[in-house]
């Protein structure tokens, strides 16, 4: 059987060159999941602070108070009414992949608050964002209701998204808002607050 010859010399620089390319990728590989991990457990002492309230969106100092953080509990359009509800869901949503759905509500309350002669230009870019089936951040609504919303943004009124965003509500009000409830981030945060607020 007629064998391939290759210089004994060729072969070695061959392999040392491909091993080299090889181990590199790994070891690049390593501190890319490095990183992640690290960056993973810096977030995860930052976000208890963050969360905590200590320096919400707003510009001034508040401190979160137990009886704030209770009240999320009490239901979705309470934790969405407040400010810091808002940041400390959409973090949640964001470790869930899923944080398009509260930046779909979000864009939808600013666009009701729209004044009429900027209404179609919002209207473009909440449908290119989120609407639409090649959408970066597309919401999960059926068919019939992007086709429904297309049209009525492309003849937009101040409630031309509001049967989407009803949904949208629904589905994080069955789905991930139950487990924001369980979850770490919100069960040390109340945790948090409590033991700060009998100190």
């Amino acid at each position: 059987m007629p064998g391939f010859f290759f210089p004994h010399n060729n072969m070695t620089e061959l392999n040392g060159k491909e091993d080299s390319k090889l181990i590199e990728g790994k070891i690049h590989t390593k501190k890319q999941k490095a990183f992640g991990a690290d960056l993973k457990n810096y977030l995860k002492c930052m976000v208890p602070h963050i969360e905590s309230g200590i320096k919400t969106s707003n510009s001034r100092n508040v401190m979160l108070s137990a009886e704030e953080v209770i009240q999320w509990s009490q239901s979705l359009e309470k934790l969405l009414a407040s400010q810091s509800g808002q940041g400390v869901f959409h973090e949640f949503l964001k470790s869930e992949f899923s944080e398009e759905n509260i930046e779909f509500w979000l864009a939808c309350e600013d666009y009701k608050k729209t004044k009429t002669d900027h209404l179609h230009g919002k209207a473009e870019r909440i449908y290119e964002e989120f609407v639409q089936s090649d959408a970066i951040k597309q919401i999960n609504i059926d068919y019939q209701m992007r086709e429904a919303t297309a049209k009525r943004a492309h003849d937009p009124t101040h409630t031309s998204f509001d049967e989407a965003q009803k949904t949208v509500y629904i589905l994080m009000e069955r789905d991930s808002y139950p487990r924001f409830l369980k979850s770490k981030s919100y069960l040390n945060l109340l945790n948090h607050v409590q033991t700060n607020t009998s100190k």
